[in-house]
């Protein structure tokens, strides 16, 4: 089993969306974060389990999908780092990993 480790550019992420759901339903908020830790928590025994990240070809960086977002994280041999979170209709950029 590896650790989990969120960085705080994510869990900012991951609260800037929430608060936006929030605005209109604070009870599918509240869910939405408890689906994403969830799915997340499946990193400890399956670290490699999200699909690679299409736009970053050959990279280590790879995804988790929970709807409407997509999580980026990267396995490491004793961690997984959660390194970003976003709306799944934006564009990804590169860059948005890159000071993580």
């Amino acid at each position: 089993m590896v650790e989990i480790i969120w960085t705080d550019p994510a869990l900012a992420d991951l609260d800037a969306i929430a608060d936006y759901i929030a605005i209109e339903n604070p009870a599918a908020a509240a869910e939405f974060v408890q689906r994403v830790f969830r799915h997340v928590e499946q990193l400890q025994a399956h670290p490699r389990s999200g699909s690679k990240v299409p736009e970053l070809r050959g990279s280590r960086y790879r995804q988790l999908v929970e709807p409407p977002c997509r999580v980026f994280y990267r396995p490491d041999r004793h961690a997984v780092y959660i390194l970003h979170v976003m709306r799944a209709e934006r564009l990804f950029r590169a860059a948005s990993l890159a000071p993580r």
